[in-house]
Formats: structure tokens, C-alpha cells, sequence
């Protein structure tokens, strides 16, 4: 079967991100013989933010003018990851981190063919076990359990390998017109944004079925 390219730009610590996984993932897991071959690409939601990171309440108040507008702007948030039958550990977090590192990772992953493990590990780690992935350990954790060398992921997280690649792609991102994730493109053409539900992702991949099939049809005859 014909296959088509399923670019994501996305964010580790962006909550829609990982609700958008999660319909996504739902649809795939409906649909056996899906087109798509994923790769994930980088977006910063704060990528002016210092490489430490900073407090978590002291992040969220300042973004979102003060306590009642940052749980006012999570509510929707909340409803949503709970209808997903996601887990979010918001009371946990102590700290937003900047995510260049795991991005990093995320691009050594895909080096490797463990790109989605990865993905998914990160935000179980962030949205679950409430870790700060900006710490090298953390990440270093996050690569063994994805079957990456621990040892060499630590390494290269001392150093700044690929960062001013992953910034650079980011930048692009932000030139081509994103500006929110997650953004889905479909082979190279058409963008979807924000967490779609899994009907409209089925939707999309019975349209794209339909379309291959009349492309060979169209080829044999």
C-alpha cells in the first residue's frame, strides 16, 4: 500500500498536543491499514524561555494575567484530556521547563526509529508523572526506556549537538505561518491544526484510502 508522509510539530509540554496524540493515536489503533508514516518535528510553545525553566505558578500566572485566568484558561483543557481518558497531573508540576532538550532527543529518536516512543514517554513523563523534562537525567531516562544508549544520550545533552538545528526548524515552522500546535500536515500539502477528534481523523484517512485507490486504479488501467 501506498503511504503518506504525516509531519507533526508539536510540543512536549503543550497539553493539546498530547490530547491530540491521544485522538490520533485512537483513530490509528481504529483503522488497520492506515497510510501514514509519522515523523515529529519541533515547536517551542516558550522558546525564549530560559534554559533552567522557571515555576510552574509563577509561569502560568504571569502568561495567563494571575490564578483565576490560568485556571480559567485550563478548564477546557481538563474537560477535554478527561473525555480522552488522558491523565494530567496539574497540582503535581513544580516547574515549566524549556523543552530545546527534548526536542533534541525527540530529533535523536527519530535517528534511531524510536521518534513516537519517545514522544510518548515525554509526555508521560510531563503530564503524568509531572518530571521536569528539561533535566539531562530525566531525558537520559526517558531515551533508555525507548531503547536509546543512555550513556551517549547524557553526553550529547552536556553539549549543544543539534540545538541550533532544532531552533532553526522551529524558526522555519514560525516563517511557513504556524503558530500554534499541534499542527498535523498531510503529505506536505495540507495542514490540519489543533487536537481534531478521531472521527475527523478517519474521515481524513478514508478520504486519502479512496484517493490512493483511484490513483492506482487510474495507473493500471
Amino acid at each position: 500500500m501506498s503511504v503518506v508522509k504525516l509531519d507533526i510539530l508539536s510540543d512536549p509540554i503543550c497539553p493539546w498536543c498530547y490530547i491530540g496524540k491521544a485522538h490520533l493515536d485512537k483513530a490509528l489503533a481504529e483503522v488497520s491499514d492506515h497510510p501514514f508514516v509519522i515523523e515529529w518535528h519541533p515547536f517551542q510553545l516558550n522558546p525564549d524561555m530560559s534554559r533552567d525553566g522557571m515555576d510552574r505558578r509563577a509561569y502560568l500566572e504571569g502568561k495567563f494575567g494571575g490564578k483565576d485566568g490560568a485556571v480559567q484558561a485550563y478548564a477546557p483543557v481538563v474537560e477535554h484530556a478527561n473525555a480522552a481518558g488522558l491523565q494530567i497531573n496539574f497540582e503535581a508540576m513544580e516547574r515549566t521547563p524549556n523543552t530545546l532538550d527534548a526536542h533534541r532527543l525527540i530529533h535523536w529518536a527519530g535517528i534511531e526509529g524510536k521518534q513516537s516512543t519517545v514522544v510518548d514517554a515525554l509526555f508521560n513523563a510531563y503530564f503524568v508523572q509531572a518530571k521536569d523534562i528539561g533535566n539531562a537525567e530525566i531525558l537520559s531516562d526517558i531515551a533508555a526506556s525507548a531503547g536509546m544508549d543512555r550513556d551517549v544520550t547524557l553526553r550529547l545533552l552536556s553539549g549543544d549537538t543539534d540545538a541550533q538545528e532544532i531552533q532553526d526548524r522551529d524558526a522555519h515552522s514560525r516563517k511557513m505561518g504556524v503558530t500554534s500546535v499541534p499542527t498535523f500536515i498531510v503529505a506536505n500539502q495540507h495542514a490540519v491544526p489543533g487536537a481534531q477528534p478521531p472521527e475527523m481523523w478517519k474521515q481524513i484517512i478514508a478520504d486519502i484510502q479512496k484517493q490512493l485507490k483511484d490513483d492506482n486504479g487510474t495507473t493500471d488501467s
